[in-house]
């Protein structure tokens, strides 16, 4: 296996490590889920810049006749980038002491003031960052509003 064939096994690794704890592991952390609201997607047009990247060097690597190996996982680091963008559902799980966002938790108390956008953006002010929530379906944010009205 060459260094080339090393790097792309530990980016699959680490990418597989991040889509099981996005799935699995968070709702296991800082105790039962209350609530879970699915997001929007983003950045999907990145994911298949990425995907696209990838399948020059795939093309590349078969007309050079280079290692199947390389092949095999680059098909692979772009299948796992394929479920993480475009399968896997970005989601906000509400637990007793704070929820997770973007995979990071957020003690409630570090909420300074929370908006409704027009457009249906759910606007959280934090001591030094403001966050900007967009749900699939805006029936959720009655959800939302409801589980603080019943959790304070």
């Amino acid at each position: 296996m060459s260094l080339t064939d090393g790097v792309i096994l530990v980016f699959i690794v680490l990418m597989l490590l991040y889509a099981l704890y996005d799935e699995f592991g968070m709702n296991l952390l800082k105790g039962k889920t209350l609530l879970k609201v699915t997001l929007k997607r983003s950045n999907r047009i990145d994911c298949l810049i990425f995907v696209g990247l990838i399948a020059i060097l795939i093309y590349r690597n078969v007309v050079s006749q280079g290692a199947p190996i390389t092949t095999y996982l680059l098909i692979s680091l772009a299948l796992i980038a394929l479920y993480i963008s475009y399968i896997r559902w970005p989601k906000m799980l509400f637990k007793k002491q704070g929820f997770f966002y973007a995979n990071a938790f957020i003690d409630y108390q570090r909420i300074k003031a929370m908006n409704l956008s027009e457009d249906g953006i759910l606007v959280i002010d934090l001591e030094q960052r403001r966050l900007l929530i967009q749900v699939t379906n805006l029936d959720d944010l009655e959800r939302i509003y409801n589980f603080f009205i019943e959790n304070q």
